[in-house]
């Protein structure tokens, strides 16, 4: 699983015009589910996420993590984190999570998230076309791959 993860001051999903997801302080992640994600991937990813110290503390440094906040989370999906742009100019998605692997991945992340944060998320739609609106602060953001923990 890849993670794009943007402290943000607010963020917004829209889909069809209509808000589908908003928060204030926290964090707009975008997910990226290969064929081979797991479980593992998942518990190991919200852990490092809910407990990422990117938030400062009284003094201006990055030392809190979105729970200690008391932050919030939309999480998105976003097939096109695994995009292969090795071989001419279109992307290949081949390494991204066909639509029955990934949909229950994606909402087991979402449980894990909630279970980890202590309180429940917002998300965007899978498979839906949405626009994301919102202010990255910092700018901060952290790219995060599960197949690289070591």
């Amino acid at each position: 699983m890849k993670a794009v993860i943007q402290r943000v001051t607010q963020g917004k999903v829209i889909i069809d015009g209509k808000m589908k997801a908003q928060i204030g302080l926290g964090l707009m992640i975008l997910l990226g589910i290969e064929q081979e994600d797991g479980q593992e991937d998942i518990d190991w990813l919200s852990q490092k996420i809910t407990n990422l110290r990117i938030f400062n503390d009284d003094n201006g440094v990055m030392n809190l993590s979105v729970k200690e906040i008391n932050g919030d989370i939309i999480l998105v999906s976003q097939f096109t984190l695994h995009a292969s742009t090795k071989k001419g100019n279109r992307p290949s998605y081949i390494k991204a999570a066909k639509p029955d692997v990934a949909i229950p991945l994606y909402e087991k992340s979402i449980s894990s998230l909630e279970e980890s944060l202590g309180k429940s998320i917002q998300t965007g739609e899978f498979g839906a076309m949405m626009q994301l609106d919102f202010i990255n602060d910092g700018p901060v953001t952290i790219i995060i791959d599960s197949k690289n923990r070591v």
